[in-house]
């Protein structure tokens, strides 16, 4: 592989850039959108809570949220000492930071009995958007509300998707300017993936892009869709194409783009999409648009032909990098398919990708073209099977990851050891709802099992999870430790040398961002079920909050019920806190009929 010389990290400056519509930020003492800053950064420049002190770390507060039934998988967000935040059933709520009072609470009465079955893949909600003084709520039937952020009152309601046509709500909305940005699940449903922006102040829609093409018959509602036609074949649309934009969203005020990461192609075998060996735009892929218009600005596609469920939705993050002694203004991802990828997001020209984890079903990326050097035997038909890793959980899913401007590490919450045999079904009948068109266990004579790998070993032990500090100049690990995975938790990187780690086992970490020495480990008692934190200042006091737990669904007769598990959970750690960790519900307490928490990745 002709791979590109880089050099060491020269600089590296994050886009912090002033927000362009919330004036009552200031040095980062706030936490008022999903990835902290515009470039989805996950960094604080606060430093009260520093590597020398945050052994110190106490619990300040604690507050049970309401009836549970999936993972809290949702960022707060924090402005002017209140906090915001939404349940895995898109129940809105304002507390008091300091004290955890609640304030408010807004319940958009989901219809749980009809929702639950159309919704891929879990019941779950990553978040709000905050614009001027109203709160912006994704629900999960797709819908979308502004609430008054003093009174939790509708101000008003927009319809995104409709869970009859399997689109539902799990993602973050984002703010670009004046515009709410929002994207639909649906990954491994008959559905066709888009994203939505909406006029913040009134919820009318301003544009909408299809992230892969419909049936022709129709007409193309652009050129974008007349390209992405050509790489496809068959009648693909009757399955609806898949590219669900799900998770991951940025936006760049100085080029005024959108990015948007897309999900799989649907079905996930290609001899069931009606031809082989076709690129398939734009799943798996990284669309740019403008932020205004909605007009197509470029694409980069991480997995052309994507044949193993690897979605590429996981976070875009934005920074300036120099690299070979030229700053860069980059794009960056850990994506599903093990390998850190670095774009020119004014651009979309690819830079570099190495793997961070263990992957067999491409042995690198070629730095001439920037696609994957994909090993033939890693397609499979009716016939023949073969296991791949990653597996279709990815070694990075949806758990954030951190950047430092001081170390110039990223921070990954990786699956370092993960595998799946695929093997397409022989007649594909597709059930609504189960569309992927593979089967597994595999039944083929000649299985294939032993690709050959790439990226780094695994770490040791029965649990696979670990944290990794990336170089992304480099594309070189600069340590790794054990613990986490790519889905559940999260991560946060402050000014005070710190990385906080959530681990979806209800686990908060402290490690030092520069040598990884373990610093803190408080067991939260939540079991599972695990958000990212957040830090922010109040009354010159630094907070740290998180959201967790699983608990039930409130409900005996709605699908899906849990089971007695440990209620969902904010609670929110000081310097020198000392209220009591709530006891939680031990898994031998729990209902042993209960099933298992869905590992959700959609």
């Amino acid at each position: 592989m002709n791979r590109m010389t880089v050099t060491a990290v020269l600089a590296l400056v994050l886009s912090l850039h002033a927000p362009p519509i919330i004036g009552r930020q200031a040095d980062g003492d706030d936490w008022v959108r999903y990835g902290g800053a515009p470039g989805e950064t996950r960094y604080s420049p606060l430093d009260e809570i520093d590597d020398g002190n945050v052994g110190r770390l106490g619990l300040l507060w604690s507050l049970d949220v309401g009836p549970g039934g999936g993972n809290q998988e949702a960022t707060p967000l924090e402005r002017n000492g209140v906090l915001y935040s939404i349940t895995n059933w898109s129940v809105v709520f304002a507390v008091d930071a300091r004290t955890g009072e609640e304030l408010w609470r807004w319940d958009p009465e989901v219809n749980r009995m009809a929702v639950r079955p159309k919704i891929c893949c879990g019941v779950v909600n990553r978040g709000l958007a905050l614009f001027e003084d109203l709160v912006i709520a994704p629900i999960i039937d797709g819908r979308l509300h502004a609430l008054d952020a003093d009174t939790g009152r509708p101000v008003w309601e927009a319809r995104v998707g409709y869970p009859q046509e399997w689109a539902t709500i799990t993602i973050a909305p984002r703010i670009a300017g004046d515009k709410v940005i929002v994207g639909v699940s649906g990954g491994d449903r008959p559905m066709r993936g888009y994203f939505d922006a909406s006029d913040a102040r009134t919820g009318r829609r301003a544009w909408r892009f299809y992230t892969v093409p419909g049936n022709p018959a129709d007409g193309f509602e652009n050129d974008a869709m007349r390209m992405a036609a050509d790489t496809w074949g068959g009648n693909w649309w009757q399955y609806g194409g898949g590219g669900a934009v799900w998770d991951a969203i940025a936006y760049d005020p100085d080029e005024n783009l959108v990015y948007v990461g897309t999900g799989n192609a649907e079905p996930w075998t290609e001899i069931w999409r009606g031809a082989t060996g076709l690129d398939n735009l734009f799943a798996c892929a990284v669309i740019a648009v403008d932020a205004d218009t909605g007009e197509y600005r470029w694409h980069y596609q991480f997995i052309p032909n994507d044949n193993w469920d690897y979605d590429s939705v996981q976070q875009l993050m934005l920074a300036d990098l120099v690299i070979d002694g030229r700053e860069r203004q980059v794009l960056m991802q850990a994506n599903k398919n093990a390998f850190f990828y670095v774009i020119d997001r004014v651009t979309g020209a690819f830079i570099s990708a190495e793997p961070f984890a263990r992957a067999t079903w491409a042995s690198g990326i070629d730095y001439e073209t920037g696609r994957p050097v994909v090993h033939p035997e890693a397609f499979y038909d009716t016939e023949t099977s073969v296991t791949i890793s990653p597996g279709p959980g990815g070694a990075h899913n949806w758990s954030p990851m951190s950047i430092n401007p001081d170390t110039g590490l990223v921070y990954i919450p990786t699956t370092t050891r993960s595998s799946f045999t695929f093997q397409a079904v022989e007649e594909f009948d597709p059930v609504p709802g189960q569309t992927t068109g593979t089967a597994r266990p595999a039944t083929a004579e000649n299985p294939i099992d032993d690709l050959p790998a790439v990226g780094p070993e695994p770490v040791d032990g029965p649990r696979s999870g670990a944290l990794v500090a990336w170089d992304p100049v480099a594309q070189t690990m600069a340590w790794r430790r054990p613990g986490g995975g790519g889905i559940g938790g999260g991560t946060l990187s402050t000014a005070g040398n710190l990385v906080f780690q959530v681990v979806n086992d209800g686990t908060l970490r402290a490690w030092s961002a520069d040598a990884g020495d373990l610093l803190l480990e408080v067991d939260t008692n939540l079991g599972g079920g695990m958000g990212p934190p957040i830090t922010y200042l109040v009354d010159g006091r630094q907070h740290v909050t998180l959201m967790g737990g699983i608990g039930q669904v409130g409900d005996e007769n709605v699908i899906g019920d849990t089971g007695n598990r440990t209620p969902p959970r904010m609670m929110t750690f000081v310097l020198d806190g000392d209220a009591p960790i709530p006891e939680g519900v031990e898994p031998e307490d729990a209902d042993e009929d209960a099933p298992e928490a869905e590992p959700v990745d959609n």
